[in-house]
């Protein structure tokens, strides 16, 4: 493999994110091929056993195995890397499995851990069940709150982990608040960044360490492949995260990785319709429903908040039904356009009832904890006319007696 004149660190971290988003990583065999390479392959052969070793030990640069590394997922965890300002990328095999690696690489057993309360279903289980099977203890806290987020630090606190704006309720956190709150106390913090993706919101210049994502979600963008990716320093990578990644065995496929590159080609051209679609959508319901959420709306409690961390509203629309689950459910089945599924992020418009979806293995507790309710609908908005959206939307609405 040979990269192309001009993509190293130094040239593409000038390019505009949308440069680095089609170019940035790339690397080219002796076929000087334009797409990338997609190289299905479990090993990787040596001119001799001198430099099976020397890869082995580290002297020699190479591949050894697709486990630990391949040539396809090295270009898009290259390319994360650089739009994400980070020095590493490591590409796991699905989004959970990133969250999951972030945290349980680098802790052991007496360490404690502090985390939002509204964080996506199985993270939530990370924390509340996971965790602390492997004598990690767990602290949740409302994570607006700063104060009780500077309340729960403990001697053994090692990591923040929190997610903004939030699965599903669009609740949001004052990243570098929480960074600096973490950080004075030694802690690192992870963050979740899927809602807002790469596009919108950049974490790490806001103090993050560790941000990861489902790159199943928009990265992808159009429903194909699982995948997901930890961004972080060297430090944390050689110390904690590569020994787990290579011996726990969460790589993501070479084909996933392909697929993932060429979804990161239009990433920025699809969030940004998308956000679009998004803001008139929720304009047009709000007309319709007093609890309409998306940042780019008056009437979004942390509006300021929002738009001081990211760039734009988002591609994610959220409503409360006064009716609860059945007229939630009646909803939903008078769509015509819209399907109804369980991603986010797609270029097909998905409606979501979490409540008895993505978060149903949460205790009901729980679930109105996070301000999760029966009649709550998750809306992630794709590249369909937003004027059949609206009228899609506002007909099922009628159809379900609001």
């Amino acid at each position: 493999m040979k990269h192309r004149t001009g993509t190293d660190r130094t040239t593409t971290s000038k390019w505009a994110k949308q440069t680095q988003m089609v170019r940035a990583g790339s690397m080219r065999s002796n076929f000087d091929e334009m797409s990338e390479a997609l190289f299905l392959t479990s090993g990787f052969a040596y001119e001799n056993a001198e430099e099976a070793e020397a890869r082995f030990d580290g002297r020699a640069e190479g591949f050894t195995y697709s486990r630990q590394s391949n040539p396809t997922v090295a270009m898009f965890e290259e390319r994360m890397a650089i739009l994400e300002g980070a020095e590493v990328g490591r590409a796991t095999g699905t989004g959970m499995a990133a969250m999951t690696a972030s945290l349980l690489a680098g802790l052991k057993a007496g360490d404690h851990v502090v985390g939002a309360r509204a964080l996506f279903g199985s993270c939530r289980w990370l924390m509340d069940e996971l965790l602390p099977r492997y004598g990690i203890e767990t602290t949740v806290v409302d994570g607006r709150d700063l104060s009780a987020w500077k309340a729960a630090v403990r001697p053994g606190t090692k990591a923040f982990f929190l997610e903004s704006p939030a699965n599903p309720t669009l609740e949001m956190i004052d990243l570098k608040a929480v960074a600096d709150i973490a950080h004075n106390a030694g802690a690192i913090l992870v963050v979740d960044n899927v809602f807002a993706t790469p596009v919108l919101q950049r974490p790490m210049e806001l103090g993050a360490d560790i941000v990861c994502y489902s790159t199943t979600k928009h990265i992808d963008g159009q429903g194909r492949c699982l995948g997901g990716i930890i961004l972080c320093d060297k430090k944390f990578d050689e110390d904690h995260l590569y020994p787990y990644y290579r011996h726990t065995g969460c790589a993501m496929a070479p084909f996933n990785a392909w697929v993932m590159l060429k979804g990161l080609e239009t990433m920025g051209l699809r969030v940004h319709a998308m956000c679009d679609g998004a803001e008139l959508v929720a304009a047009a319901m709000a007309e319709k429903l007093d609890d309409v959420r998306h940042p780019a709306l008056a009437s979004f409690a942390q509006r300021e908040l929002a738009l001081s961390q990211m760039d734009r509203g988002g591609t994610m629309v959220v409503c409360e039904l006064p009716g609860g689950r059945e007229q939630a459910f009646r909803f939903l089945n008078a769509l015509e356009i819209i399907d109804i599924s369980n991603n986010l992020g797609d270029s097909r418009s998905i409606a979501t009832h979490p409540w008895s979806t993505t978060h149903k293995a949460l205790s009901e507790d729980q679930r109105l904890e996070l301000g999760i309710t029966p009649g709550l609908i998750r809306l992630s908005i794709g590249l369909e006319d937003p004027s059949d959206l609206v009228a899609d939307i506002l007909a099922a609405l009628t159809k379900a007696g609001t």
